[in-house]
């Protein structure tokens, strides 16, 4: 038996459409989600250029319809959150608590693309009677997605926005879990974050929750900044998009921290040359984190490393899901963390082209596709 349902196919050339899928039942250790939405993010957009069909989208949320006989951790009904990052256990980096980086499953790590049973992961969803691949594993811009027991987590608040909850399973869990896992801001102590889109505003969260003293905001969007400040940040710099290197922005930064530097700075803005430009804001052994990704070469004065300064460039805030996806949203629980108000609007899957075009003109924070 299977199911066919609607979803977003990228050809790989830089096009995509809204295609009908066929979807088998689970195997083993498989569980099938009806996706109740999905939030976006630019490597969505990027996935439209990666030279292969796939069935597009990263981060969802939805509900549980059937389980293979081996699942134990969810049941059907369940609401639950989907998760790319999905651990083998077993391997060197599993073992030693990285399971983000997982050397056997995962999507992005070299040599991890794919599951240890080889193509596994893409023989239960096909287009056109061919198996497709699902991206990032998932491919959650569908109505309904066929995916490994290790890729869904259990919220652990049933009745939560489906909306709210799809945004957790990547920008969400990026940024606060760059703050909180990575660099482990401590309480009392001064951040800056440059570049406050979906991802820079959780780090401000994660660095909220982590009760700093002084959490300063730099972008070039002034109302990206009042959001900022919305979402806890406690100053504001209005940087000069011609600031090369915003090394004018980090002397502004540094009269606000006594004249040193900020104790920890974060990129999120996927600006290539802006890569260096954390450095620049931090004090003598601060700790400067490369949270947006950057892939591309990125020539770095050294004189900005002077002296003892840390540059950490995580994946996905070292996200263990189980535990991570849980604290979030309890915090979210407690209202110490918002999710809801990060959601500038919602599509249809139908509007794609139009979340899109939003997302890349900077209207929203972040845009979610919702399924009826």
């Amino acid at each position: 038996m299977s199911i066919t349902c609607r979803a977003a196919i990228a050809n790989g050339k830089g096009g995509f459409s809204i295609e009908n899928i066929e979807i088998q039942n689970p195997k083993s250790d498989e569980v099938l989600v009806a996706v109740k939405a999905a939030g976006l993010c630019h490597t969505d957009h990027d996935s439209l250029n990666w030279g292969k069909p796939i069935v597009m989208g990263h981060e969802g949320a939805g509900v549980v319809t059937a389980i293979g006989d081996s699942v134990t951790s969810v049941k059907v009904g369940d609401a639950v959150i989907l998760n790319w990052a999905t651990p083998c256990g077993t391997c060197f980096q599993c073992e030693h608590e990285n399971e983000h980086i997982c050397e056997n499953n995962s999507p992005v790590v070299a040599g991890g693309n794919g599951y240890t049973d080889g193509h596994a992961h893409i023989e239960g969803t096909k287009l056109n009677a061919t198996p497709i691949e699902r991206s990032f594993n998932i491919g959650t811009l569908s109505e309904y997605t066929l995916v490994k027991e290790s890729a869904v987590v259990k919220n652990p608040i049933q009745d939560m926005s489906f909306s709210a909850a799809s945004i957790v399973s990547c920008g969400v869990m990026t940024g606060f879990g760059s703050a909180v896992n990575t660099a482990q801001v401590q309480e009392g102590s001064s951040a800056v974050v440059l570049g406050t889109g979906g991802v820079g505003l959780n780090v401000i969260q994660g660095i909220k929750v982590s009760k700093a003293s002084k959490i300063i905001a730099v972008d070039i969007n002034q109302t990206r900044l009042d959001m900022a400040v919305q979402f806890g940040a406690t100053h504001a710099v209005l940087a000069d998009k011609d600031d090369k290197g915003l090394l004018k922005a980090a002397e502004k930064v540094k009269e606000m921290t006594e004249g040193r530097g900020a104790d920890y700075a974060f990129e999120c803005t996927a600006i290539p040359a802006l890569g260096a430009a954390p450095l620049a804001m931090v004090r003598n052994a601060g700790t400067a984190v490369q949270v947006s990704g950057i892939e591309q070469e990125v020539l770095i004065d050294m004189a900005l490393f002077e002296w003892d300064k840390k540059y950490i460039n995580p994946l996905y805030g070292k996200c263990n899901p189980q535990k991570d996806f849980p604290k979030i949203i309890n915090h979210y629980k407690n209202g110490d963390i918002m999710l809801d108000e990060m959601i500038t609007r919602t599509y249809a899957l139908d509007d794609l082209q139009q979340a899109f075009d939003d997302m890349l003109s900077g209207k929203n924070a972040k845009g979610v596709i919702v399924f009826e």
